[in-house]
């Protein structure tokens, strides 16, 4: 069993509030949870009303498929054109 791990911070750059904040992320969140077979959360930055960090994780048996599934996420992730990903760093476990 393997487990691959991301954590990526994230700018928002037009939110001017945390209930901005929170709209863009939940509404994000719910879209990858939905589409992809992965957990994600909100890990961190959370009181910061323009920066968020997010983690996510998926639980597989081939390092390949775990690499493909954390890139598709960040895909996913970087075409949407309300914010844009300021680091990722990726764990194979």
């Amino acid at each position: 069993m393997l487990v691959g791990v991301c954590s990526i911070k994230i700018v928002m750059y037009e939110v001017n509030s945390l209930k901005g904040k929170r709209q863009i992320l939940k509404s994000m969140i719910e879209r990858i949870k939905a589409r992809f077979n992965v957990s994600i959360a909100e890990v961190g930055d959370q009181d910061k009303w323009q920066i968020a960090e997010i983690g996510f994780c998926c639980v597989t048996n081939s390092r390949r498929h775990a690499d493909e599934m954390i890139n598709t996420v960040i895909g996913f992730i970087e075409k949407d054109g309300r914010l844009d990903i300021t680091e990722c760093e990726v764990e194979i476990l």
